[in-house]
């Protein structure tokens, strides 16, 4: 059960500290998160597409306090697409976005965070390409499905993200699985109460199934986020009874996990999407990583140990 605690550690400013001044950690962030600027990623996104995998790209950071930080995350987007455009990958590489990072938990947030993504999925679809709005924490929802909602009046392929965990997904997932939409199914990353999500992996597999199904069946676009041989399998023969065609729906994990799965997938003929992020506030993102896969965690402190 250390996910909890590591998620607990992911809000604790002591914790960042402690963990950003140990010498191993930027090797070991490295794995996750394979640059800090655009320059840095463009090489990876070269690289990554050139093997016939397609890619969604996250500029990392949440701790946005000021309206001026939130426009700079914007900006951090534009640049981001800017690149995109002129390396033409428009068709291979989409954008998603957190919307705290545009202002949503400030005073006005939710008409604040509208205003900043609004000219990201602008850009991104003048290039060919989409937006897929993360999920966060449970509190931030109902302002993410109605800026989500707002967005595909003027750019129906806007995608948002759901999670297998919380109660109410199955709703959502119903709601949602409607023609036209793309909907990336997780199973949940941040650390909720047990009055609105479930707490043991099993029941948590579980829905993910449930959910998985309603989307197959639906008319909208599901995508598989999951690393789990198991669920990725269930997957295939959900989309095979649901009458899916590869092309009809795509597998998405995230870079620095399981990259020979990848390449296999992508090899059998199916759509392959690595969310691939970058940026200096790496923080939340990599502790969030680690609390979803015991072997993530024995990854950093094995390194802890043996470079310490």
């Amino acid at each position: 059960m250390l996910g909890p605690v590591i998620l607990a550690a992911s809000r604790s400013d002591r914790m960042r500290r402690l963990i950003s001044a140990a010498p191993v950690t930027k090797q070991v962030v490295d794995r996750f998160i394979p640059g800090e600027t655009v320059a840095d990623i463009v090489p990876v996104i070269e690289d990554l597409t050139a093997r016939g995998l397609e890619l969604t790209m996250d500029v990392v950071g949440e701790d946005i306090t000021t309206p001026g930080q939130a426009g700079a995350a914007r900006d951090a987007y534009l640049e981001l697409i800017a690149h995109l455009e002129r390396l033409r990958l428009g068709e291979k590489v989409e954008v998603s976005v957190k919307l705290s990072m545009f202002g949503q938990a400030l005073e006005g947030g939710h008409e604040l965070a509208l205003a900043n993504v609004r000219p990201v999925v602008e850009a991104a679809a003048a290039i060919g390409t989409t937006v897929t709005l993360d999920a966060e924490d449970h509190t931030t929802l109902d302002s993410m499905f109605a800026i989500h909602e707002e967005l595909r009046k003027d750019f129906p392929q806007t995608g948002c993200v759901i999670q297998a965990y919380l109660f109410r997904t199955g709703e959502d997932a119903r709601r949602l699985a409607a023609a036209g939409s793309r909907v990336r199914l997780v199973k949940g990353a941040y650390k909720e109460p047990a009055e609105v999500a479930y707490q043991d992996k099993r029941e948590i597999d579980k829905a993910y199934v449930r959910i998985l199904k309603t989307l197959m069946e639906g008319e909208g676009y599901p995508m598989v986020g999951s690393h789990d041989p198991r669920l990725i399998s269930i997957a295939q023969e959900l989309a095979h009874r649901a009458g899916r065609k590869p092309a009809e729906y795509e597998f998405q994990m995230l870079y620095g996990i399981r990259g020979d799965e990848h390449l296999r997938l992508a090899a059998e003929g199916h759509r392959m999407r690595v969310y691939t992020a970058y940026g200096t506030d790496w923080y939340g993102y990599f502790m969030r990583r680690l609390a979803e896969k015991p072997a993530n965690l024995r990854f950093f402190l094995r390194s802890m140990v043996s470079k310490g």
